[in-house]
């Protein structure tokens, strides 16, 4: 697919706090309708791309988006309260 333009640090920084602010792991189509501002869903997977593709989401099985940046407070609570292997 031919990408018609990048997008800007504004709508990645947009739609990674969307993301962060989540009450729960959004699907693709979820968040990308409850963003404060529209975007072209080109655009919209793009930046999903190079979030992933940055280490920052990961998708659960169930298409669920997961962020795994440094101040995830959901994911740090899950690994503290996950069963331990010895």
């Amino acid at each position: 697919m031919k990408v018609l333009h990048e997008p800007q640090l504004d709508t990645i920084l947009m739609i990674e706090k969307a993301i962060i602010d989540a009450e729960d792991y959004p699907t693709r189509m979820r968040l990308w309708r409850s963003l404060p501002r529209k975007v072209q869903y080109q655009t919209y997977k793009r930046v999903l791309d190079y979030l992933e593709a940055s280490n920052k989401i990961v998708y659960d099985e169930d298409g669920a988006i997961v962020y795994t940046g440094v101040s995830n407070d959901k994911l740090r609570a899950l690994v503290e309260s996950a069963i331990k292997i010895t």
